[in-house]
C-alpha cells in the first residue's frame, strides 16, 4: 500500500485530475443514458454534469432526477384513481363500461370511442355519469359561489392550490375557514410548497391555531421529504362535503378579482361540479394529501353516496398527470381530441409551448381543413420567456393556416380545448411541455354539446378583446427579437 500512495503521490496533480474527472464522465454518463430519458434531454444532462462537475450535480440533484430516482418512491401512492386509497370509487369504476357503451351509442359523434379508450385504459383517469356542471368565467364568478358552499359546509372542506396568496381576499378566506373549523368542520389545505412557504408564519399559525391543517404539497424543502424543484402541484381543485367540487385555472389570490400591480383584470375559466365527478376529484384531494401528511383518508364519510335523482346524465370525464404517472395521460387526451376533430378546434391557454407530438397534431389537423383557433397571452406578470418561446410556435401554427389571438390588457389564463363543439375540456394544465410531463395536473371533460356550445360562446366574445398574431407583423420585428425567441425556445422543456 505505501508503494501504490507513493506512486500516486508521484504522478503529476493535472493527471491525477484528469483522470479523476474521466471517471466522473464514464459513471455520470452511464448513469444518465441508463435513465433511458428523451436524446435531446440526455444530451443535456450530460453537456451540464460534464461541463460545470460540481454545480451540475446539485442542479441534478434539484431539477433533473426523475420519479425513480427517488428514495421515497416506495412510500408515494402513485395518482390511481380507484387505486389503495380510493377503493371506495369501484363502484364508479364498474359502471363507466354502461356510460361507455351509451356514449358510442351516439352516432352524431363517430370518433367518441377514440378518446373513452383512454378512460378504460388509463388508471388516471375515471369517466361519471351522473353530475351538475357550471362554466365559471372569471373570480367574480368563482369566489362567490366557492365561499357559500363553504360556509355551508357541515363535515369537510379540502382545498388543492398552487398559489395561495397572503392578501386581503385570502385574509377573508382564512378568517371564514377558522370560523368553520372551530364549527367542527374538517379543514386540509394543500398549497405547492413554493407558494406555501411565502406565507407568512401568523398566516399559517393561525389557521392551525384554529384546527385547521394546512401543509405544503411534498414539501421539497424538508430534508425528509426532499423532492425535485421542477415537479410542481400546479392542481386548483375544492371538495365541500365530497358533493361539490371546483376545477379550473383559478387559484386563491386578490390578483384574480383585481389583477394584481401587472394587470387591470385577470380572465379566467373553472368549473362547479356536484355529484360523481366531485367524488373523483375527492380522490385526488385524498392521494395527495396521504402523499404529503401522510393519512389515509379512506373512511366512507369522505365519499358519500351520489342523489342521482338531484343531477342530470351528463357525462364527466376526470384525468390527473404528474411526474409520478406511467402516461403522459392529459398530453395523451389533447393529442387524441385533436387528432380526432373533424372541423372545428378551439383552444385557450396562457402559455403555448407545444411538445413536438401536440405540435405535429395541430399541423396534420389543420393541413386537412379542421378549422384552429388559439387564444393565449403575449406577456406575463414578473417573467418573459415562456412568452418569447411561444412567438416561435405561433409563427409555425399561422404558416399552416391555424389563427392565434393574443389577448390584450388583462392576464390570460384559462386552460380549455374544445372540438367541434360536441366535447370539451377545462382544467389546470397549460398547453406546455411543463403541464404535460413535470407539474401535476387536473382537467375534466365533458361530453355534452349545450356545455360544449357555451364554453365556445364564450371563446368567441374572448375575440373583441384580442389582436390576431400575424405573420406579415411577426416579420416586421428586428432581427434581435428572432433572436430572443429562438433562444427562449431552447428552454421549452422546463418553461
Amino acid at each position: 500500500m505505501a508503494e501504490i500512495a507513493a506512486f500516486i503521490r508521484s504522478l503529476p496533480l493535472p493527471f491525477i485530475a484528469l483522470t479523476l474527472f474521466g471517471i466522473y464522465a464514464l459513471i455520470t454518463t452511464i448513469f444518465i443514458i441508463m435513465e433511458n430519458r428523451s436524446p435531446q434531454s440526455t444530451l443535456a444532462w450530460m453537456l451540464v454534469l460534464l461541463g460545470l462537475p460540481a454545480l451540475g450535480i446539485v442542479i441534478y440533484l434539484f431539477f433533473g432526477r426523475g420519479y425513480k430516482a427517488f428514495s421515497q418512491q416506495r412510500k408515494l401512492v402513485h395518482q390511481e384513481l380507484g387505486g389503495p386509497l380510493t377503493g371506495v370509487l369501484t363502484t364508479l369504476a364498474q359502471a363507466e363500461a354502461g356510460v361507455i357503451a351509451r356514449l358510442q351509442a351516439d352516432q352524431r359523434v363517430r370518433y367518441r370511442h377514440k378518446l373513452l379508450q383512454l378512460v378504460r385504459q388509463n388508471p388516471n383517469s375515471m369517466l361519471t355519469a351522473w353530475n351538475r356542471l357550471e362554466i365559471l368565467q372569471n373570480a367574480d364568478q368563482k369566489y362567490p359561489r366557492l365561499l357559500a358552499d363553504i360556509e355551508a359546509a357541515r363535515q369537510f372542506i379540502h382545498m388543492e392550490y398552487f398559489s395561495w396568496s397572503e392578501d386581503r381576499f385570502t385574509e377573508q378566506v382564512r378568517e371564514l375557514l377558522i370560523r368553520k373549523a372551530r364549527e367542527g368542520v374538517e379543514v386540509r389545505i394543500l398549497v405547492d410548497a413554493l407558494s406555501f412557504n411565502r406565507l407568512s408564519r401568523r398566516y399559517v399559525q393561525g389557521l392551525r391555531d384554529a384546527g385547521v391543517e394546512i401543509y405544503g404539497y411534498l414539501n421539497f424543502l424538508s430534508l425528509f421529504k426532499i423532492h425535485n424543484i421542477s415537479y410542481r402541484n400546479h392542481r386548483k381543485l375544492a371538495v365541500i362535503d365530497g358533493r361539490i367540487g371546483y376545477l379550473g385555472g383559478m387559484n386563491m389570490g386578490q390578483e384574480h378579482l383585481d389583477g394584481g400591480p401587472h394587470f387591470p383584470g385577470w380572465r379566467d375559466t373553472h368549473l362547479r361540479l356536484v355529484g360523481e365527478a366531485a367524488l373523483v376529484l375527492q380522490a385526488i384531494f385524498v392521494t395527495s394529501w396521504f402523499n404529503t401528511k401522510p393519512e389515509a383518508l379512506s373512511d366512507a364519510k369522505y365519499f358519500p353516496p351520489v342523489d342521482r335523482g338531484s343531477l342530470d346524465y351528463l357525462p364527466v370525464h376526470i384525468t390527473t398527470a404528474g411526474p409520478d404517472s406511467q402516461w403522459a395521460a392529459i398530453k395523451q387526451l389533447y393529442f387524441a381530441m385533436i387528432s380526432a376533430a373533424e372541423k372545428r378546434i378551439v383552444i385557450q391557454s396562457p402559455f403555448f409551448i407545444p411538445d413536438d407530438s401536440i405540435r405535429e397534431a395541430l399541423l396534420a389537423a389543420a393541413f386537412s381543413g379542421v378549422e384552429i383557433k388559439i387564444m393565449c397571452t403575449p406577456r406575463g406578470t414578473t417573467y418573459s420567456i415562456p412568452y418569447w418561446a411561444a412567438n416561435t410556435y405561433f409563427k409555425e401554427m399561422a404558416e399552416a393556416g391555424i389563427r392565434i389571438f393574443l389577448y390584450r390588457e388583462k392576464y390570460f389564463h384559462p386552460k380549455t380545448i374544445s372540438i367541434d363543439s360536441e366535447i370539451c375540456c377545462v382544467g389546470t394544465a397549460n398547453m406546455d411541455v411543463r403541464s404535460f410531463t413535470i407539474d401535476y395536473e387536473a382537467n375534466a371533460v365533458v361530453y355534452d354539446r349545450d356545455i360544449t356550445e357555451q364554453l365556445e360562446a364564450d371563446f368567441e366574445a374572448d375575440l373583441a378583446c384580442c389582436d390576431e398574431f400575424t405573420l406579415e407583423g411577426y416579420k416586421k420585428r428586428a432581427w434581435p427579437v428572432h433572436l430572443r425567441d429562438s433562444l427562449a425556445r431552447l428552454a421549452s422543456p422546463v418553461l
